[in-house]
Parts: structure tokens; C-alpha cells; sequence
């Protein structure tokens, strides 16, 4: 079994906080990009369903525009009581 030495112990502190500045390194560097195509996704899902609601009603307008044909049946006639 070997024994924790001082210098293995100071190596690993050292490449820890190495590891945490190259991380911090690169999220700034990478992040910004990142979020910049995140929001255009969503802006373009938004823009696209918009269309789509657009669309729908456009066609709901159309649908109702219409007038609906009347089946002609025949004459209507008034009668009168006789008493």
C-alpha cells in the first residue's frame, strides 16, 4: 500500500485549479457564441409558429366568408285561425 505524499497532494491541488482556470477560460470564450445560436433557434421557432397562427387564421377567415347555401324547400305560407 503506499502512503499520500506532500507533493503528491500539492500536484493534484495544482491541476485542479489549473483545470478550473482553463475552464473559466474557455467559457468565456465559448459561452457567448453558444447562447447567440440558442436565442436565434428560439427567435426561429417563434417566427415560425407565428406563421403557422397566422396561416390558421387566414383560413378560419376564408371558412367563414362563405355564405352558406339555403335549401329551397318551397313557399311559406301564413294560415290563419277560423273560428
Amino acid at each position: 500500500m503506499e502512503t499520500a505524499s506532500f507533493n503528491g497532494f500539492l500536484k493534484t491541488i495544482l491541476y485542479i485549479i489549473a483545470f478550473y482556470y482553463i475552464f473559466k477560460f474557455l467559457a468565456k470564450l465559448f459561452l457567448p457564441v453558444l447562447a447567440k445560436k440558442v436565442v436565434e433557434k428560439a427567435s426561429q421557432q417563434f417566427e415560425q409558429q407565428q406563421q403557422q397562427y397566422q396561416q390558421q387564421q387566414q383560413a378560419q377567415q376564408k371558412a367563414q366568408e362563405k355564405p352558406r347555401e339555403k335549401k329551397v324547400v318551397g313557399e311559406y305560407v301564413d294560415f290563419e285561425e277560423i273560428e
